[in-house]
């Protein structure tokens, strides 16, 4: 389906607030045609930010590949002068194919889900010693946080992490009923003097 096609069913089914609302965001003029974005002036000296998407198709897809995309991406990276920023969306126990991994094994999909965002650290030449802090969202904190905590120690011990990350738990629904936990991320690297990420030693 063409996206003119798919703007013009939206049009039809838009609520009158809905409608008011994105045409006072530009989105869609009075006559109910969508409006081609102008970028703000404000970006005529001062450009965006370079941003890249990271991926780590070997592990997990791409949540806009899905046959209704789900409009974020796995992470992104900023580069900001001598520091690069790694930004991890909350990731779970999803394999490459985006289907769901160790249905209703928790202990199984935390791991899964450290084994995605090792992944996605790697493909920008970071690791776990670059985080700084994790959000983790556990379906049902009370029954599984305990758990959760025990891989969370052995992993990070396994790893030698000192200090730790800073970390949040929070009970949540999730996107989905059959995942069980979700993680999100962020790390910050010191770039070395030929613009790429620091190596470990």
């Amino acid at each position: 389906m063409s996206n003119t096609i798919q703007l013009r069913k939206t049009v039809q089914n838009l609520t009158e607030n809905e409608r008011e609302e994105m045409i006072k965001i530009g989105i869609l003029s009075e006559a109910d045609e969508f409006l081609e974005y102008q970028m703000p002036d404000v970006h005529d000296n001062r450009p965006p930010l370079d941003k890249k998407a990271v991926h780590a198709p070997n592990v997990i897809n791409e949540a806009f590949d899905y046959q209704k995309p789900s409009s974020f991406s796995r992470a992104l990276r900023l580069d900001l002068g001598s520091y690069s920023v790694l930004m991890i969306s909350g990731t779970a126990s999803v394999n490459e194919e985006g289907n769901t991994a160790h249905r209703g094994d928790f202990r199984a999909q935390c791991w899964r889900t450290f084994r995605n965002i090792s992944e996605l650290l790697e493909s920008e030449k970071m690791s776990w010693y670059d985080i700084v802090r994790t959000t983790c969202y556990l379906r049902d904190i009370e029954r599984d946080y305990a758990d959760f905590n025990v891989i969370r120690t052995q992993f990070y011990n396994w790893l030698g992490l000192d200090p730790l990350p800073a970390s949040t738990g929070i009970q949540a629904t999730l996107c989905w009923d059959t995942l069980l936990v979700e993680i999100e991320a962020i790390a910050i690297c010191k770039m070395n003097s030929s613009g790429n990420n620091h190596e470990k030693k």
